[in-house]
């Protein structure tokens, strides 16, 4: 399964949840741990709903990564010839 398949998934259990949790408000009431129930539920909604937004954002926003092939062979000096070795100072020169 995808993870867009896991998420919708369970968003069908959570809409269960949620109806089930009004069925059983009309039998025992809108007391305390009956609030404290359907407000761990709407947590769970919310983070769910985040957890989306963030796997669509991962999933559109970055291309699959491509794969770069760095060759054993020596790099030309020239390229180096006027950068500094970091923390050695220019070449020639020495640490005090």
């Amino acid at each position: 399964m995808s993870i867009q398949d896991d998420l919708t998934a369970i968003q069908r259990r959570l809409d269960d949840l949620m109806r089930s949790l009004g069925t059983l408000e009309n039998h025992v009431g809108h007391g305390l741990d009956m609030r404290r129930v359907r407000t761990d539920a709407e947590h769970l909604r919310d983070s769910l709903s985040l957890l989306r937004e963030t796997a669509r954002e991962e999933r559109g926003g970055r291309p699959d990564a491509e794969m770069v092939t760095i060759p054993d062979a020596p790099y030309d000096p020239s390229l180096w010839k006027d950068a500094e070795d970091e923390g050695l100072g220019y070449q020639g020169r020495h640490a005090p």
